[in-house]
């Protein structure tokens, strides 16, 4: 049985018991699990000998070959090295679909499964806590000195220093997703080019800019139901540049914040207290709409949201074509659903 807390999950995955086939990774922060997944994924088709082979499957990929994934995490390859599958949660691909092949032990390739928000007891975490070759990996917000580090690694990276009371300053503004910390970090590293330190002026330029904040309107008013309004911005931003995957990016940012704030509230405290609590801080200019909206999304339907962002960044991704109208979409069903009281 391993379940394994967010402070040791680096460690863990830095040193994988070789006895493991499986991996669970979950928790709110939908950056930090794509990035160890990807992370991981690497690290093993390296380590093996010849290198191993990286696929990767979402629900879509078993709609005309419902066994796919199954005859791939059981064949053993014939000239290339072990496969790594990587598998997106859904809703065929699920504890049902997984279980007879994790408790059945004869797993030939490593599954690293990429999970939302799981609760405790959650069947697909039950089942990677409990079978001796899979582990189930938390991954929640970086915070404190965890997020300190991950800032120092990435200035470091491009060669910058930062004084201590401006890293303060600027992990204040980071925190609230590891794909869009590391997104900023790398923005205000590409800002100070040709320097050596970063100051605070730097942090307020760029980090958490006004462009976020105009994007930041579209999903506001899709989670208030505001259709007309969310529709309308978000053909203005695609019209003026921005294009329709920034949208989804703001719109997925946005429901992280939403989903983080209500997890707070449903922990017993109260709307301000859990708004005094957020990183990076809430703009007070936006802090009685999110309070308002707080109320009106459960954390069910928040969970349920943030699943249909994802899917739709995933379509939009794979059918660049289509990305507007599938923008457009998802902002109608955001809104339907803020209106909904199911």
């Amino acid at each position: 049985m391993v379940a394994v807390k967010h402070h040791q999950a680096e460690a863990f995955l830095k040193s994988l018991d070789p006895r493991l086939s499986a991996v669970l990774l979950f928790g709110p922060d939908a950056g930090l699990v794509l990035e160890r997944a990807q992370g991981l994924a690497k690290a093993l088709a390296k380590a093996g000998q010849p290198q191993g082979e990286i696929l990767s499957f979402e629900d879509g990929d078993l709609e005309t070959d419902p066994d796919r994934l199954t005859v791939e995490l059981q064949t053993m390859p014939m000239f290339g090295g072990r496969k790594i599958i990587r598998a997106r949660t859904g809703r065929r691909i699920s504890s049902a679909l997984l279980k007879p092949l994790i408790e059945g032990g004869g797993l030939q390739g490593f599954l690293i499964v990429e999970a939302g928000d799981l609760k405790l007891d959650d069947g697909m975490r039950a089942l990677f806590e409990k079978s001796p070759i899979a582990a189930a990996v938390a991954c929640y917000s970086d915070e404190g000195d965890a997020l300190e580090a991950l800032a120092l690694r990435v200035l470091k990276s491009h060669g910058l220093s930062i004084a201590p009371e401006v890293l303060t300053f600027l992990t204040s503004r980071l925190g609230a997703d590891r794909a869009l910390s590391r997104g900023e970090l790398e923005k205000l590293a590409l800002y100070v080019l040709g320097r050596k330190d970063v100051e605070a002026d730097d942090i307020a330029a760029v980090v958490g800019d006004a462009s976020d904040l105009r994007l930041d309107r579209i999903p506001e008013a899709a989670a208030s139901g505001k259709a007309a309004i969310a529709v309308t911005d978000a053909d203005r931003a695609v019209a003026s540049g921005d294009g329709a995957q920034a949208v989804l990016l703001a719109t997925q940012r946005y429901f992280l914040r939403l989903h983080r704030l209500r997890a707070i509230i449903d922990q017993g405290r109260s709307a301000d207290e859990a708004l005094r609590q957020m990183r990076p801080p809430v703009h007070f200019k936006a802090q009685p709409v999110l309070k308002s909206q707080s109320q009106a999304w459960t954390a069910t339907k928040l969970k349920t949201a943030l699943a249909e962002i994802a899917t739709a960044i995933a379509a939009c991704r794979q059918t660049g074509a289509l990305e507007e109208t599938l923008t457009e979409r998802l902002l109608l069903r955001l809104s339907f659903m803020a209106r909904s009281r199911g």
